[in-house]
């Protein structure tokens, strides 16, 4: 008997996986991101374009923050919304892409199994925080277009303090759920994941378990953290729409247009392929497919929010000369 279980333990040590015996059960210890490709070179190409697009999401999300924090013109609702959105989304990119890249160069792409469950845990987290801010930053266009002589009143320092507090404990406790219900699957092999980070869905697959009833839950969750920010942000832009008409002059349409137009660029990126991932059943996915819609709420959203927000914004840009004048008096 001694024999045949040194046998079999020996069989797993040589294969890809490594895994720790518990109550006579195998548990995976570590799991393998498989990533894009397993060509060095397509890798190494792939290094330089996530490095700069990484990059160019921090820088540009950074010098927003710093833009807010320096000009007292910015010190207004909006803007400090804007730099909230900013923060989440360097964190949020922060939690897939430096380990994505490590990946791409290493010959070893394994991550741990509490590696996996806190990264899973902060993307959720992140992600799911976003998600319900895009509704306070929906109110806040609200109340500036529909209430525009009582914007600062209603939209006051601690309404503003409360609202961005809330989506962050929102998100922190939905996506303890999300991780906990995930993770507390027994995983006991295979442990190679076909994604370039622990996202909930990809990693369930390998449950050696039925998940129906896990993927109900997670269903129910999606549908709350989604589809009711959703709803609440179509509402407010029906009446911002219905408030635009009613302003006569063009130019004043265009100028409350404009202000909005931002802010549904960024929603339609991020929840179109968010929704698509996580509201569907896990029969019509497919791995390849899904690693390339997550691009779009994962990485490029967060490059593209810098982009939208400064170029079609005259107070960032003069905010950001004002900087450089600054910048080249004090040399």
């Amino acid at each position: 008997m001694c024999q045949v279980k040194h046998r079999i333990m020996d069989s797993l040590t040589a294969s890809t996986m490594r895994m720790i015996p518990v109550q006579n059960q195998s548990w995976v210890s570590e799991f393998i991101l498989l990533g894009f490709s397993s060509d060095p070179t397509t890798n190494s190409i792939l290094f330089i374009v996530f490095l700069l697009i990484y990059l160019s999401s921090v820088l540009g999300n950074g010098l927003i923050i710093m833009l807010v924090c320096l000009d007292t013109q910015l010190h207004t609702p909006m803007y400090f919304f804007l730099c909230v959105l900013s923060l989440l989304d360097m964190s949020y990119v922060t939690t897939t892409m430096p380990q994505m890249l490590v990946h791409l160069l290493a010959h070893s792409q394994t991550i741990s199994f509490a590696g996996c469950w806190l990264q899973m845990y902060m993307f959720g987290a992140l992600a799911l925080t976003e998600c319900t801010f895009f509704v306070v930053m929906a109110y806040d266009r609200y109340v500036a277009i529909c209430y525009p002589l009582h914007y600062t009143v209603i939209l006051n320092w601690g309404l503003c303090i409360r609202l961005a507090s809330g989506t962050w404990i929102c998100g922190f406790f939905s996506s303890l759920l999300h991780t906990f219900f995930t993770m507390s699957l027994p995983y006991c092999g295979p442990n190679r994941v076909n994604h370039y980070f622990c996202e909930g869905p990809s990693v369930r697959t390998l449950a050696c378990m039925d998940t129906h009833l896990i993927e109900v839950v997670d269903l129910v969750l999606s549908v709350f953290v989604v589809v009711t920010p959703i709803s609440l942000i179509v509402a407010s832009y029906i009446r911002i729409a219905k408030a635009i008409l009613k302003i006569k002059s063009t130019q004043g349409r265009c100028k409350a247009f404009s202000t909005c137009a931002s802010h549904l660029t960024v929603v339609t990126f991020f929840y179109a392929p968010a929704s698509y991932i996580y509201m569907r059943p896990n029969s019509s996915s497919s791995p390849e497919r899904d690693k390339m819609i997550s691009l779009f709420y994962n990485v490029f959203t967060a490059l593209l929010n810098p982009v939208v927000y400064s170029l079609r914004n005259k107070d960032i840009k003069r905010a950001f000369l004002k900087v450089m004048s600054l910048g080249r008096v004090g040399l």
